[in-house]
């Protein structure tokens, strides 16, 4: 008793200084409105486990591995506080004080951390334990009981009036647990019936956590020995919708043991949750830096010379430039840790070789910091089943699109996909949310109930251009420039925002290269098959990523004057042909994500105007193929206009960017008059 005693003053002292006790004096003012009249009430008090240690190492240990003990303690000191300030009336047992710790962190130990890569875990002690994890899943908000009172079928026994049975939930127990018929008063073990009226209800809903690597199998890595499991979370009250499906957390929690014979489930009840964001130690290869160095003269040489090798192991050097280039520029757009931030590039390429650019593709979203690929056959944005933890509502599953979240969704060939498939990706990539609708009938609510989920990812996808095409054939005349898209519908080709038809001027001798590089990589499986200059492994190519993901860029006046004046002239130009091809507002979004993707990549922090030249010329490019030609004539593949094959080569390519910097300016100079003075208004 004299040591319960000693935690005690531990306890109020600790209140007393962390200014909990004032806080516990502002929670009971709205407990003692007239109207409210509750069995349990509630109260959250934040715990620092390191204030607890230094202030008593006894106390502090018991809130570290015996929670429910020290949760006790905090419940009879905030009983007493409260009667002695006489701060709510109403509360006449300690068992109506409900006290939920908060725990504002762990010790950095292993014993109080699970690997989620570890999990499942053998029976042990509940104490509380830190992990990180992917949310892949998620129900609605549904109710449980935080408490309720229950009194004495006996008349003539003292608890058939009054508070004396109150139960409360406890981490990790059951409804069952909390309100059933088949308790017994502890005074005259007669049977005890629960006062409907004071029953309180709280919110709780359930999250499925997974350890990020599990992505893994959904990427390109070869797949490996170890098996991941999900872990599920309860989150309560002031917790529910603190997590969103496809997002990074760090989650503090009691495990828990539940028994529903013949079944034993493990599950955690959640104490706290934060966004959590992997760090990032690394720096540039100084391949890349020598690099940086030799091409400080051009502002394009560098992203030219990277686009250029990018890719060696699948593709020799100086194939599909402007595909790699599109590539590389949606992949530095990625932010896996703060998916919020992220300026989409959807990206579509049409080919006679799908082969080669799936593989080209692959070999990309490997290089992702989240990069899932999508198969055709699987779900794209979400499912639903029946919750298995007895909550008896919808469980909502992430489809590829929603795991990706931050990164890269593959889709692969869009002719193997379904047309009904394809409207969703169309509606999905025009409005960049998704819903699910969950029927009410089957998940027992009176209606049905619709869901919207941001979706926050790039979609790379090919088609072959040479496939015979669903849509009927044009009565006008061809428009100069455009391209059959095969397969895909145009509306849908029109919501991604990058259309790259892979072409290669060679011919024979761009399939040749192919072939001989395909050889080599036989032959000599490991080897490097190029030049030492030409030489840049994945590893250097992972290292610039992850730095140009977390360059913070700032438009300069002229890239901002470039990306307005062409927009505004653009849709004067094409709105006023007789094609009825308009530039839509989100190329102006898209524009903007295009020249700070390049300027990153370029490993700048200012986007300058040759930024947004090639910002320009991609984009025109792809209108072109979908709209034909319009006053500004550029050449198909005008970011890489001619073969980078030495260093005159590159001389050559920035004096006919150069000349085509000046064609976008004389073409807004032309069709958007005074395009600086108005861009604030537009």
């Amino acid at each position: 008793m004299e040591d319960v005693f000693l935690l005690k003053e531990s306890v109020l002292s600790f209140l007393d200084r962390s200014g909990a006790l004032l806080q516990l004096a502002e929670d009971c003012k709205p407990f003692n409105d007239i109207q409210r009249n509750e069995a349990v009430y509630r109260f959250c008090i934040r715990v620092n486990p390191s204030d607890l240690i230094e202030l008593d190492p006894r106390l502090g240990d018991c809130v570290l591995n015996d929670p429910l003990k020290a949760t006790a303690l905090f419940q009879s000191v905030c009983f007493l506080s409260i009667k002695t300030l006489s701060l709510i009336e109403k509360i006449h047992t300690e068992s109506q004080v409900n006290v939920i710790l908060k725990f504002t962190h762990l010790p950095p130990f292993p014993e109080y951390t699970l690997d989620l890569c570890e999990f499942p875990c053998g029976y042990g002690t509940m104490r509380p334990v830190a992990m990180e994890g992917l949310a892949i899943a998620m129900t609605r908000v549904s109710k449980y009981t935080q408490g309720a009172r229950f009194i004495c079928s006996e008349e003539d026994c003292p608890c058939s009036t009054g508070f004396h049975h109150i139960r409360v939930h406890a981490p990790g127990a059951t409804e069952s647990a909390t309100v059933r018929s088949d308790f017994s008063c502890l005074l005259c073990s007669s049977h005890l019936k629960e006062d409907i009226k004071f029953r309180v209800l709280g919110d709780k809903q359930l999250v499925e956590l997974i350890h990020v690597k599990a992505l893994d199998v959904l990427k390109v890595h070869p797949p490996s020995a170890l098996r991941y499991q999900s872990v599920t979370l309860f989150l309560r009250d002031e917790l529910c919708n603190s997590m969103r499906i496809g997002r990074l957390y760090r989650v503090l929690g009691i495990p828990a043991y539940v028994h529903q014979w013949p079944n034993i489930t493990w599950s955690v009840e959640a104490n706290s949750v934060q966004p959590w964001e992997p760090e990032y130690t690394g720096t540039i290869s100084s391949n890349f830096q020598a690099l940086l160095t030799a091409t400080a003269s051009s502002p394009w040489r560098f992203s030219a010379i990277v686009a250029n090798t990018f890719g060696s192991p699948v593709v020799p050097p100086g194939l599909y430039s402007t595909l790699k280039l599109g590539l590389l520029l949606s992949l530095v757009q990625g932010r896996e840790d703060n998916p919020d931030s992220l300026h989409c590039l959807d990206l579509l390429a049409l080919t006679t070789d799908t082969l080669i650019l799936d593989r080209l593709m692959t070999y990309s979203l490997g290089l992702a910091g989240r990069g899932v690929r999508h198969p055709a056959t699987g779900e794209m944005f979400a499912s639903l089943s029946r919750d298995e933890h007895g909550a008896g509502t919808a469980n909502i599953h992430a489809g590829s699109a929603l795991l990706a979240t931050g990164g890269v969704c593959m889709l692969g060939d869009l002719g193997h996909h379904r047309k009904d498939k394809m409207d969703a990706l169309q509606s999905a990539l025009e409005s960049r949310t998704v819903s699910v609708i969950i029927p009410g009938k089957k998940y027992g609510e009176d209606a049905d109930q619709q869901i919207s989920f941001p979706v926050q990812c790039s979609f790379w996808a090919l088609a072959d251009s040479t496939a015979p095409s669903n849509k009927t054939t044009r009565t006008d005349s061809t428009v100069l420039g455009t391209v059959d898209m095969g397969p895909v519908p145009a509306q849908l080709a029109e919501a991604f925002g990058l259309v790259i038809l892979c072409r290669e001027a060679g011919g024979k001798q761009a399939l040749l290269a192919q072939t001989v590089h395909t050889l080599r990589q036989a032959m000599q499986p490991g080897e490097p098959l190029y030049p030492s200059c030409m030489q840049f492994t994945t590893q250097d190519y992972q290292e610039l990523l992850a730095h140009t993901q977390r360059i913070q860029t700032e438009l300069s006046p002229g890239a901002e004057m470039m990306i307005h004046g062409y927009y505004m002239a653009s849709r004067r130009v094409r709105s006023d042909s007789g094609h009825g091809a308009k530039v839509s507002v989100a190329s102006i979004k898209l524009l903007i994500s295009l020249a700070e993707a390049h300027s990153k990549l370029c490993l700048r922090s200012t986007v300058l105007e040759e930024d947004a030249v090639i910002a320009v010329l991609l984009c025109e490019n792809s209108i072109t193929l979908r709209h034909g030609a319009s006053a500004l004539v550029i050449p198909p593949d005008a970011a890489f206009p001619c073969d980078l094959c030495d260093l005159e080569a590159l001389h050559r390519r920035d004096l006919i960017l150069e000349q085509l910097q000046q064609s976008i300016l004389h073409f807004i100079y032309t069709y958007a008059p005074g395009a600086a003075s108005y861009i604030t208004e537009e």
